[in-house]
């Protein structure tokens, strides 16, 4: 099984990582500031400012991409087009998935999006359910 790392300014996203450990039960939780993952693994991180990977973020992925299979971002519906973009750049720059896009804490959904994604990992069948379509248009406000 995959390792779950996050990285989290507000709690928001290491209160997710948490409820998406203990739903899936045997998997490894680790903060990017403190831990270092030892076999493949999915990133929860934040989205910083105007849509900008976090500093901290950046620096975990410098010494471990190689084991990045997945992101999960969260940020605020209120930035529009640079909602949760730490994704997209992290997606992007490091040719993974991305899993989730939350809106702040994210939803039941997203935690089901994320197990589902984790479980088809660990039997080997990556496949990602569609996205709700609000979730294709981003700069809906909550």
């Amino acid at each position: 099984m995959l390792q779950l790392v996050y990285d989290s300014m507000t709690g928001n996203v290491r209160r997710f990582a948490g409820l998406v450990a203990r739903e899936v039960g045997d998997i490894d939780l680790l903060d990017a500031r403190q831990q270092s993952p030892q076999r493949e693994f999915l990133l929860l991180t934040y989205t910083f400012g105007t849509g900008e990977v976090p500093a901290s973020t950046r620096q975990f992925l410098h010494s471990h991409a190689p084991l990045l299979r997945g992101v999960v971002a969260s940020g605020s519906f209120h930035w529009g087009k640079n909602f949760a973009r730490a994704a997209d750049l992290i997606a992007a720059e490091h040719h993974v998935p991305i899993v989730a896009k939350l809106n702040k804490g994210g939803t039941g959904a997203d935690r089901e999006r994320v197990v589902a994604w984790l479980r088809e990992q660990e039997n080997g069948q990556p496949r990602l359910p569609p996205a709700e379509p609000w979730r294709r248009t981003h700069g809906t406000l909550d």
